[in-house]
């Protein structure tokens, strides 16, 4: 019988450079409660933001995701040719075919690696570090472009009081690679698609048929989403403290998919998280930006100092679907 050669890959790998692009509109809570009957403090008391950032239309989901990468590669001294992958977390690139991925390994003069995007939704980023992490460790790359990037303000209903003041534009990276430590624990994730229609968009063949051809916007079940997010992901992460063989008291960050504060406090309470350790709080300036939030939280956090190279810091996203994924990394 012939026998396959199986490639071999690193033993560890980790996140080696961290990238943001942020777009340039500002867009305060003032100048959207006149359309959804709100105010600025009903929406800050509900979801914490007092800001957000929406992409001009030069800014693609393609150039904002480019403009992180750049940052990222940078930040790991690695160079676009030697990326072997690139994988886009989002939900927002309006084109079904081709990828984003290959647009934006493209653009970046990377050397014909592996590109696609994957759909978790607000996940994604989460789920594309677990497929980079076996990627390395496995031998089929040595080094992964892994980014989350949104620009929801296509897709989002400035009438819809549910929506209107939640999503936001915006895109971050990272690089994985080999590592003589491990950096990146082991994932927990899963879906429940007992929920499937709580967070989703139309079928575009039914706007077609009701001669809607409006772009087609997202819609939530908020209530319905924050009691399943609050007490269904404290489980979820704390398996992953515990699979990363560590506790909670080992954490320096806790990193969440920045949905909600409210949602962020709930997690943080159930699973005791020491007053030591430093939670992200992006939202209260970028929004909600889906497959984004994760990485620039990330990117927020090593700005501000709050979060320091070799800190250990807890990831965790849930969004449609209901999608989720966590794990813990070393902050590069």
């Amino acid at each position: 019988m012939t026998t396959l050669t199986v490639g071999t890959g690193s033993a560890n790998a980790a996140l080696l450079g961290v990238g943001a692009y942020r777009p340039s509109a500002l867009v305060p809570n003032d100048d959207l409660v006149e359309a959804i009957d709100s105010s600025d403090e009903w929406i800050q008391q509900r979801s914490g933001i007092r800001t957000r950032r929406f992409a001009g239309p030069e800014e693609t989901v393609v150039s904002m995701s480019v403009a992180a990468a750049r940052e990222a590669l940078e930040h790991a001294g690695i160079a676009a040719t030697q990326v072997d992958a690139v994988v886009v977390a989002t939900v927002s690139h309006l084109v079904q075919t081709p990828s984003a991925a290959t647009a934006i390994a493209h653009a970046l003069g990377a050397d014909h690696p592996a590109a696609f995007d994957i759909s978790a939704a607000c996940a994604g980023f989460c789920h594309g570090i677990a497929l980079a992490n076996d990627m390395v460790r496995g031998g089929s790359a040595r080094h992964v472009l892994v980014i989350g990037v949104e620009k929801l303000s296509d897709i989002t209903d400035p009438t819809d009081r549910g929506t209107a003041f939640i999503f936001a534009d915006g895109a971050g990276a990272v690089v994985v690679g080999q590592s003589g430590h491990p950096g990146i624990g082991p994932v927990v994730w899963g879906s429940d698609g007992e929920h499937y229609d709580h967070i989703r968009t139309p079928d575009l063949r039914d706007l077609v048929a009701a001669g809607d051809l409006r772009l087609p916007c997202l819609s939530m079940k908020g209530s319905e989403v924050f009691r399943w997010a609050s007490y269904a992901m404290a489980k979820v992460a704390q398996q992953a403290v515990d699979r990363a063989g560590i506790t909670v008291d080992d954490l320096d960050c806790f990193i969440p998919h920045q949905a909600n504060n409210r949602i962020t406090d709930a997690m943080a309470r159930a699973i005791r998280l020491p007053a030591s350790v430093r939670i992200a709080r992006d939202i209260v300036d970028a929004g909600n930006t889906s497959a984004a939030s994760v990485p620039l939280a990330l990117h927020r956090m090593i700005e501000d100092g709050d979060a320091r190279s070799g800190d250990i810091a807890l990831l965790i996203a849930f969004g449609a679907g209901l999608s989720y994924a966590a794990q813990v990394v070393t902050v590069p």
